[in-house]
């Protein structure tokens, strides 16, 4: 199981600074389909995202830190 760590808004940073991305976005950023994005989202794993209406989104820092998460786990 997969458990994720939700850290609370940071009162400094503004949507400027950390940028809402749609899942196209994150497989342009990643290089993981988009498909397998969405799928990971409905289990429960890879970066945590949430919908915004009716499209899944993800926080640019969040998807950057589980990266560095996973190139840390590897190495």
């Amino acid at each position: 199981m997969n458990v994720r760590t939700i850290l609370p808004p940071n009162p400094t940073h503004t949507a400027e600074d950390d940028p809402i991305i749609d899942t196209k976005q994150v497989s342009g950023l990643t290089s993981i389909n988009e498909s397998t994005l969405r799928y990971w989202a409905s289990i429960h794993e890879g970066p945590t995202s949430f919908k915004l209406g009716r499209r899944r989104v993800y926080r640019k820092s969040v998807v950057l830190s589980w990266l560095a998460e996973q190139e840390s786990r590897s190495a």
